[in-house]
């Protein structure tokens, strides 16, 4: 995988490089000013090790005998890189939009399942305006909330860009322009949340949600028999999304951000893109054997 990724992404960093140097104006000509110490796999090294473990930049300095700026930048350069890559389902064939995703979902018919997920950030400076946006209303912490998208299987199929951690997880959905591209796009079914739930009606019943519960109280028991049934039954199909946010925070850059949080959004799309390439490479050894 990491010869994969170099071998595509060396090509990109190094043109990305060059159109830095010639945008600025220069007393050298370009080549003649310090030599990189850190060749484009260490760059890349370092910047996996970051995302991997969270590290602070100074261990991978350490390493690699460069200064901590070196890898700050050069983890400033790399992540973009990652993130653009979209979520691989297939060899050569990668989804970087939502709208990519409900096209790929109604050409093969599959389910597609939602959720949002908090990652915890530092808090604002104080007196910023918008510093209390971020506190989240479930948890109390602040965060930022992102929207996760898996398949049946849960497969990862996008990471959304995030948005702060008071954005309810509708609303972040409406923002994203899911209604739109499900009530204009295919015919595909969506399976969510309770947190979802209002969307089924805007999309003519593609997006499915727990039940509501009719009887607030008093209710007789055969209906919370049948209540209880219908929701577990909810529930066993989507948990393959849960176990997609599981693998996301296994990176423990996204169990808590410690970094800016400009950079929660590539970061989110990088790991997606490295999850999902090793999902397709895990599926296409195991049908080999």
């Amino acid at each position: 995988m990491i010869a994969e990724l170099v071998a595509e992404l060396g090509p990109l960093w190094h043109e990305r490089h060059q159109a830095r140097l010639t945008s600025r104006p220069r007393q050298r000509a370009i080549g003649a000013s310090a030599k990189h110490r850190l060749v484009f796999v260490d760059r890349l090294l370092a910047t996996l090790v970051h995302l991997r473990h969270a590290t602070t930049h100074d261990v991978p300095a350490c390493w690699f005998g460069v200064d901590r700026s070196t890898i700050t930048r050069a983890v400033g350069e790399v992540r973009p890189l990652l993130a653009e890559r979209g979520c691989t389902i297939a060899p050569g064939v990668r989804l970087r939009t939502l709208a990519e995703v409900i096209d790929r979902l109604g050409v093969s018919g599959r389910t597609g399942i939602i959720d949002g997920t908090e990652i915890r950030v530092r808090r604002p400076a104080a007196g910023r305006r918008d510093r209390d946006k971020f506190i989240s209303g479930k948890t109390r912490q602040n965060a930022v909330k992102t929207m996760v998208v898996t398949d049946g299987d849960g497969r990862m199929l996008l990471g959304s860009p995030t948005r702060p951690g008071s954005c309810a997880d509708i609303t972040h959905a409406r923002q994203l322009g899911l209604v739109k591209l499900l009530a204009d796009g295919p015919a595909v079914e969506i399976l969510a949340d309770a947190g979802y739930q209002g969307l089924g009606a805007q999309t003519g019943g593609r997006v499915v949600t727990p039940p509501h519960r009719k009887f607030k109280k008093n209710a007789p028991d055969w209906y919370e028999e049948m209540y209880q049934r219908q929701r577990t039954a909810h529930s066993s199909r989507r948990i393959r999304v849960e176990h997609g946010i599981a693998h996301l925070k296994n990176w423990r850059d996204l169990a808590r951000h410690l970094g800016r949080r400009e950079h929660i959004s590539d970061t989110v799309q990088a790991v997606a893109s490295l999850l999902s390439h090793q999902q397709t490479a895990d599926l296409a050894l195991a049908q080999q054997r």
